[in-house]
């Protein structure tokens, strides 16, 4: 019986919070070197990620360390502006957890003011009942600290969860601890799994 899901946030409930895109895009809309400010990003992200530095001290090392002609605002903004609901998924994870009485918790590596962003934005905390964000445990996926985490956290037995998650490394290593785990590719494929796991999206 599956009494709870897990789920990412980025590429599930959203659109990724600050992927390769949106830093490409970035760095066309404000004029920035987008080869400097991406090797700069790779040095510094995890540390953001893992709640180590706030977002103004991973903007100053990778855009502000020189002056520019906008403001740490207006490039705040702009990352902002990148998250995008899915609101298929939204909606399918709302209805699963009134039908089948499921605790939802998601798991996901975002830094801290982005996931505060997006929850508040949108609404998340409606229907989500634990956040186990990288930023707030200081633990980032793949590490399976961070689902022991979340199963204390949560109280429910590995045998009755599903994982939702959209990158095939994380749900393998879900799986090594025994965590039945969805490749999320589209809503529609997602539903034909869930179904045959015994949650019917219908």
């Amino acid at each position: 019986m599956v009494t709870a899901l897990f789920l990412d946030i980025g590429g599930v409930l959203l659109t990724d919070g600050w992927n390769t895109h949106s830093r490409k895009a970035a760095a066309k809309a404000f004029n920035i070197d987008s080869d400097e400010m991406e090797s700069r990003h790779h040095l510094t992200y995890d540390t953001y990620e893992s709640g180590k530095i706030p977002l103004d001290i991973y903007l100053k090392r990778i855009i502000f360390y020189e002056n520019r002609e906008f403001t740490v605002e207006d490039f705040k903004e702009f990352m902002y502006a990148q998250s995008q609901p899915f609101n298929d998924m939204i909606n399918l994870i709302k209805r699963l957890k009134e039908q089948y009485k499921l605790k939802i918790a998601v798991v996901s590596n975002e830094g801290r003011e982005i996931t505060e962003y997006r929850i508040k934005k949108f609404k998340l905390n409606t229907f989500v009942d634990f956040f186990i964000s990288s930023s707030f445990v200081h633990l980032r996926k793949p590490d399976t600290d961070i689902f022991k985490v979340a199963l204390d956290i949560a109280q429910v037995s590995i045998k009755d969860i599903i994982y939702i998650e959209d990158r095939p490394m994380f749900v393998q290593v879900a799986a090594t601890m025994g965590i039945k785990g969805i490749k999320h590719v589209d809503y529609k494929t997602t539903c034909e799994k869930l179904t045959a796991l015994g949650l019917a999206c219908e």
